[in-house]
């Protein structure tokens, strides 16, 4: 919040600015004339200048400070909210770097040595992992299911949520975005149990249908073709509802004389939505787009872990659930070097993303 002081200060502060690009401009000149008695007085003039805008500067910081804490003060009780989640993170996610360093170590945990005690052997897990025979199974399966979410659960969230604020039914509205983001809170084993009754061989209601037609039973969930198609559906079915939320806020902050203006040019719904609502939230879209990117390794631990079997695992074995199952079979330091490998791809992805969507559409996360 800037105060009345500070916004003349800025003004002060934008004028020197522009008196110091007049007299270095003026100094060239007299540089290229070679009059040693302009260039003289003119750099004395310089270096006035400087001082002062250094000194307003300063001045300006100084205000800019005491603005913040005046206003920090104010709201402190929201400010003492905050600690619980930085005590969150401090704990979870940031004294837990500290373990990473096992890694690059050959970490035994029988030998109770400690987080330390093991062998320091540098990129060698990391070189383990990468040269594995499951290597590329497990990238690739990441990489479909990820890819495979956002390219449908995006969209889908998209539709969702201009359908809801489209809607004139008000009842309607509200039932609609309560049934869409129930499923959200409704963890991976109820939708596992959800998924059975649906799909099971023997009592599933598609496999009755099925039958009904005279066809054959079968077991979707172990069906090499069929899994990933079920593991995507059901993300989006699940996780669709509470995406779209976002996008309905933004859409609530879309001026509306928009709408007003274009149906009084004749412009139909579709043409609405085309030319005023997608472009609107299109800097929405976008940031949902690289925070999703960021964490396009994370294909859903919870989701495959319970849907998956030994039967499909050619095809439903990800990067998280090969680091589990090695963390259970004591492999920590080579399960610890997956896991940062993941986490490095991610980060890269989404600077490299983030520039890219600046290049282009001019809008970025950061």
């Amino acid at each position: 919040m800037r105060s009345g002081k500070n916004y003349a200060l800025s003004l002060e502060i934008d004028q020197l600015k522009a008196q110091k690009r007049e007299v270095c401009l003026r100094l060239k000149e007299a540089k290229t004339q070679k009059n040693e008695s302009d260039i003289q007085r003119v750099t004395e003039e310089l270096k006035d200048v400087s001082a002062q805008l250094s000194e307003k500067k300063r001045a300006f910081s100084k205000s800019e400070n005491q603005v913040l804490f005046a206003e920090m003060n104010r709201h402190k009780f929201i400010y003492f909210m905050l600690i619980i989640p930085l005590v969150y993170y401090f704990i979870f996610k940031y004294i837990p770097i500290w373990n990473a360093q096992i890694a690059f170590r050959n970490f035994i945990s029988l030998k109770r040595t400690g987080i330390t005690g093991g062998t320091w052997v540098g990129l060698e897990n990391f070189k383990t992992f990468i040269g594995s025979y499951y290597f590329w199974d497990l990238i690739r399966n990441t990489l479909m299911y990820s890819f495979g979410k956002l390219l449908v659960s995006l969209p889908m969230s998209i539709l969702l949520s201009i359908a809801i604020y489209e809607c004139t039914a008000k009842y309607l509205r509200k039932i609609v975005q309560t049934l869409s983001y129930l499923p959200h809170f409704l963890s991976w084993v109820i939708m596992y149990g959800i998924l059975l009754a649906l799909l099971s061989p023997s009592q599933g209601i598609l496999n009755d249908i099925i039958k009904l037609f005279g066809g054959t039973p079968k077991n979707f969930l172990t069906d090499v073709h069929a899994f990933p198609v079920i593991v995507i559906l059901s993300d989006a079915w699940k996780e669709m509802g509470w995406s779209a939320i976002i996008f309905i806020a933004a859409l609530m902050g879309i001026d509306g004389t928009l709408f007003e203006a274009a149906t009084v040019e004749g412009a139909n719904s579709w043409q609405r939505v085309r030319y005023i609502t997608l472009p609107s939230i299109k800097p929405v879209i976008v940031v949902v787009l690289l925070m999703k990117i960021g964490t396009i390794l994370d294909a859903g631990f919870n989701q495959l872990y319970m849907l998956y079997s030994p039967a499909v695992y050619s095809v439903g074995d990800i990067i998280d659930t090969w680091v589990y199952r090695g963390t259970i079979n004591g492999q920590f330091s080579l399960a610890t070097a997956a896991g940062i490998f993941k986490g490095v791809i991610g980060m890269s992805l989404l600077f490299i993303s983030n520039w890219a969507s600046k290049k282009v559409t001019e809008n970025s996360l950061f």
